[in-house]
């Protein structure tokens, strides 16, 4: 059954919804996007994934093509639409249509915008939180405005064909020494009582499921550092995982091989996944 998506004030089905081969997002990479998630048909955490979309675009100079209400409401639309339970929206934003040129548009040149639903059946009930991700480290070799949720995902996506290839989940990429998140999560670690994280920046995105894991975190008394580690603080911590708007709290068991922790998903990773879900079920919207 075709789904139906939203593409520059229409709605259509996926085989007709058509963009320029003139778009800056094709040409250039030109746009950012965002993910929300949808659990029992609702949406979670649309507040911080709208205000993230306006600061990238901001970053970009970029404006918001439509208020934090219609967005809403075309999200709203397309779960209910396509019957959406559980699953994920995706919405992206560029800069439009113009003939190729390095330089940006006239500012008047409307900007393209594009949603559209994936049904995931069970997306909090994944078997790898119980069984946990092996992952593997690679070099961070992305562009320096990471905090930026663009559409240039090239390198990510190598990253995670690296990491199939080499019979892992997922890959942390690492830069002096220092891990600075996953192809598409943010990364933590766990050592006694304290969660560790790489601070915010221009080297990683403002994950909205991490700033709310981490208030989560300090409401419940653990200790919280917001720092670079390094592979070796990793190699020997309690236990790791991350987080992202679609796998939520996600344990990490196997770094490069070698076993972190007892090689199994740890209480901590459990505990957050289990309040991240409950608290963001009563939130959403």
């Amino acid at each position: 059954m075709s789904r139906t998506v939203y593409v520059n004030g229409d709605y259509l089905p996926e085989e007709d919804a058509k963009i320029s081969v003139f778009d800056r997002g094709f040409l250039f990479a030109d746009g950012v996007y965002e993910v929300t998630s949808v659990l029992g048909g609702k949406i979670l955490d649309f507040d911080g994934h709208t205000v993230r979309l306006e600061r990238s675009l901001k970053e970009l100079g970029m404006g918001m093509p439509l208020s934090r209400d219609e967005l809403l409401a075309i999200h709203r639309k397309l779960v209910a639409d396509n019957g959406i339970d559980d699953g994920l929206v995706y919405l992206q934003i560029t800069r439009g249509a113009a003939d190729r040129d390095f330089a940006y548009p006239d500012p008047d040149t409307p900007q393209s915008v594009v949603l559209f639903t994936q049904s995931k059946p069970g997306l909090a009930e994944s078997p790898m939180a119980k069984e946990g991700m092996k992952i593997i480290s690679i070099p961070d070799e992305r562009w320096g405005r990471r905090d930026i949720k663009t559409v240039q995902l090239l390198y990510p996506s190598m990253g995670k064909m690296m990491a199939k290839a080499a019979g892992a989940h997922d890959a942390w990429m690492t830069e002096d020494g220092h891990v600075t998140e996953g192809t598409s999560n943010n990364a933590y670690i766990v050592k006694g009582n304290t969660i560790v994280t790489r601070h915010l920046g221009n080297e990683i995105l403002h994950g909205i499921t991490r700033a709310a894991v981490l208030r989560f975190a300090r409401e419940a008394q653990m200790q919280v550092e917001e720092r670079a580690f390094t592979l070796d603080e990793a190699a020997e911590a309690d236990e790791a995982f991350i987080t992202s708007a679609s796998t939520f709290v996600m344990p990490v068991v196997e770094l490069d091989g070698a076993p972190i922790g007892t090689g199994r998903p740890g209480p901590v990773a459990a505990r957050l996944r289990e309040i991240y879900l409950d608290e963001s079920r009563k939130a959403a919207i």
